[in-house]
């Protein structure tokens, strides 16, 4: 008995040895990392719980481009402004696809924008583009709709009489209507049983993100596939969203407007139909489904989550919002509406906004991709399938790109005479070809929901606070701790 306990001994020391060699042989090419365990890989060296350094300490120690092991996967981080600019530019198609994380894959199946590659991703992109220029992106038509939630808003703010509340629930369900109205053609009563489902839905998928049984299913998907847990819950949550997808685009076909289309829904619809008879179409309605699901998870909770952030700073920082609302007030009267053009007469406002998704990025890191071939980087031979993190944490963070990284500091975005300035370094939407679909609408969506506040209240603590507490709650998305504060009307 002795006897074969002690060969086993051996044989996993054999065993172990073989392992770390082949591991120190297959690295010989990669960037510089911990050595990887087998099943949790580099987990024991970086951390197994996510935290806001998680992929910013490693750089510390081995360079601005690192790998990790991710179980069975390699991963290589690009740390710092100059590095990821330069390798993103460099290498645009090869860093393009989405990586294959398991989790993510059951969700999306590869379909609509955010999970799909190739030519499905290249045919979802487009489409969504395109109709998101053609509902008026950029101009009147759809301000005006951001407009009128934006006054929903206000006024469910105006019914908390200066009291302390907690702003999410009214926030989210305006954030979640605008997708709503370009998705759908209408929004829902925020007290609409089938809309708080699509939140609930939403909100049970975001907190499944970034936690232990989310590791677990990219390490182990086929057996978390058999086990019970909270991963059957957000996967319900997907097909939750789904469900309510088709149900519109039902709709949506029984009334059929695509002589004139007024939605998202009916732009797809029509470019299927243009497209019915070409076999290398991807315009189906099962990427339909899911692009919906895509505006959803991707456009309500980074939206969402930026002005959470932004009501929380300006409530612990009331010098630097008396600076918004004065010159808000400067400029227009009690009166006027605020539109996302004349974010040019409001450089101060402007730049504080910039600051807050600077500061207080919502993302862990940016969107891992994956590539599409070998490449040879510098001097690293980097494989086909290696999955590709742009760390933008660390680049709006850079301390070589920014005064003061780590402080809230509106100057980073003015000049010495107090006008805005552009910053190549503000990459909180991504780069390359996988930049953000929705860009342009969430920076109009924060704009004219926060002026729109700034300029209706003054947000102060609740009586008794000190400070709102200013770290996050970290999963893949970066949210602030649950928080009250007082919307004190402001006089015209």
């Amino acid at each position: 008995m002795m006897v074969t306990g002690v060969f086993l001994c051996f044989l996993l020391l054999a065993l172990l040895i073989l392992f770390f060699l082949k591991e120190l042989w297959y690295r010989r090419h990669l960037p510089p990392g911990p050595l990887a365990l087998p099943l949790i890989g580099s987990a024991l060296a970086v951390g197994l719980w996510l935290r806001e350094d998680y992929f910013l300490k490693p750089a510390k120690q081995y360079g601005n481009i690192y790998s990790i092991s991710l179980g069975h996967r390699f991963v290589v981080v690009l740390s710092g402004f100059k590095t990821v600019k330069e390798t993103m530019t460099s290498f645009p198609k090869e860093f393009s696809d989405r990586s294959d994380d398991a989790f993510f894959t059951a969700l999306g199946k590869e379909r609509g924008i955010m999970f799909s590659n190739g030519h499905t991703w290249k045919q979802q992109r487009r489409i969504g583009i395109s109709s998101l220029r053609k509902l008026g992106l950029g101009k009147k038509s759809l301000e005006h709709q951001i407009e009128d939630s934006a006054q929903m808003l206000v006024e469910l703010f105006r019914q908390t009489k200066g009291q302390p509340f907690d702003p999410s629930i009214p926030v989210i369900n305006a954030v979640s209507n605008v997708i709503c109205a370009l998705s759908f053609g209408h929004q829902f009563a925020p007290e609409d049983e089938n809309f708080q489902k699509l939140i609930q839905a939403l909100q049970s998928i975001v907190e499944f993100s970034g936690r232990f049984f989310h590791l677990m299913f990219i390490l182990f998907p086929r057996l978390m596939s058999y086990l019970p847990g909270p991963h059957k819950e957000a996967l319900a949550s997907m097909e939750t969203i789904l469900s309510f997808a088709k149900q519109e685009i039902e709709k949506h076909k029984e009334f059929s407007a695509l002589h004139e289309p007024q939605d998202f829904i009916d732009h797809y619809l029509l470019q299927m139909e243009k497209s019915k008879n070409d076999p290398n179409s991807t315009y189906n309605e099962e990427n339909l489904v899911q692009s919906i699901s895509d505006f959803f998870t991707g456009g309500t909770e980074t939206t969402f989550t930026t002005l959470m952030w932004a009501l929380l700073l300006l409530t612990n920082h009331p010098d630097i919002q008396e600076k918004v609302q004065k010159e808000i007030k400067d400029v227009f009267d009690i009166s006027q509406s605020i539109s996302y053009q004349d974010r040019k007469k409001l450089p101060y406002t402007n730049a504080v906004i910039h600051e807050i998704q600077r500061l207080k990025y919502v993302l862990i890191t940016g969107a891992p991709r994956q590539t599409t071939k070998d490449v040879k980087m510098k001097d690293y031979h980097i494989p086909k399938g290696t999955i590709i993190i742009a760390d933008l944490r660390s680049v709006l963070f850079d301390p070589e790109q920014w005064e003061t990284p780590e402080e809230f500091n509106p100057n980073h975005f003015l000049d010495k005479d107090g006008k805005f300035i552009e910053r190549k370094e503000f990459l909180p939407f991504g780069m390359g070809q996988r930049v953000c679909v929705g860009e342009q609408l969430a920076r109009i969506e924060i704009f004219i929901f926060l002026t729109s506040l700034l300029k209706a209240f003054s947000f102060q603590l609740p009586e008794g606070v000190k400070e709102l507490n200013e770290a996050p709650v970290v999963k893949v998305t970066m949210h602030p701790q649950p928080y009250k504060l007082c919307a004190i009307p402001t006089k015209a």
